[in-house]
């Protein structure tokens, strides 16, 4: 039996008489890659800022690695990585200070800091750009080491909002090859994406139209169930019908 890491039933955020996400209901599991689409308006953003605690739903109910959204919002944070569609680490700063930064941050000691700044160093082939400025990285570098810092503290789930934003399509393949490595190591994914053929690299997708799951399966499945050859169709079939928009 596959072991759920984050777990949803009816969640529902409301903003006066303007429901942004209605009664969602669904399971992501361990090592999975789980890409969550939608066009804008629909209430990804909304959604996955209650799952990473940063907002709290108006109704129904959600445990993301075992705690609850309403009540456990610290623990939520201390056990998943995030990274934003803007770069998040410090462009002023240099690599190693970045993940000495945020390693602190995640509660890491000395020790543990620097043996983890060796290894991303190492793995990343950052060596000579160790002690450069972040905001000299060519924004491919930066993303692939935004990646890996979310990672330092070995979080049991990273969200990835929109990741890939604005890099090369060699780029972007190379930064979903850190994406499976951390699967493989029983890592889970959840994953924003505008770049629908990068959809079909997930395990499973979810697709919201106007604040609810309209589609939840395979990319296989939901092509099947479509009747189309690529998940652009089955975006586009979906998100016609769609009444808000951005």
């Amino acid at each position: 039996m596959q072991e759920v890491v984050i777990k949803t039933n009816k969640l529902t955020k409301r903003f006066r008489d303007f429901t942004a996400v209605n009664e969602i209901t669904f399971e992501v599991y361990k090592g999975e890659i789980f890409g969550f689409l939608g066009a804008n308006g629909a209430g990804k953003t909304t959604a996955m800022r209650i799952l990473i605690g940063l907002s709290k739903p108006t109704s129904g109910s959600a445990t993301v690695a075992g705690f609850d959204v309403y009540k456990q919002t610290e623990n939520i944070k201390k056990n998943i990585g995030y990274m934003s569609q803007k770069f998040s680490l410090y462009e002023d700063l240099t690599v190693l200070e970045n993940i000495s930064f945020y390693g602190g941050i995640y509660g890491l000691s000395d020790a543990q800091i620097k043996t983890k700044s060796d290894e991303l160093i190492t793995s990343l082939g950052l060596q000579n750009e160790a002690k450069k400025l972040v905001a000299s990285l060519p924004l491919g570098w930066k993303q692939k080491l935004s990646f890996s810092v979310a990672l330092l503290h070995e979080p049991k789930i990273v969200f990835l909002d929109e990741p890939t934003g604005g890099v090369d399509p060699l780029t972007r393949r190379q930064f979903w090859d850190l994406i499976y490595d951390a699967a493989d190591k029983g890592v889970t994914i959840f994953v924003t994406t505008h770049y629908l053929d990068e959809a079909e690299y997930c395990n499973r997708i979810s697709i919201m139209v106007d604040g609810k799951i309209e589609a939840l399966d395979s990319p296989e499945n939901l092509k099947k169930q479509f009747n189309t050859h690529s998940m652009d169709e089955v975006f586009y079939e979906l998100a016609r019908a769609a009444k808000r928009g951005e």
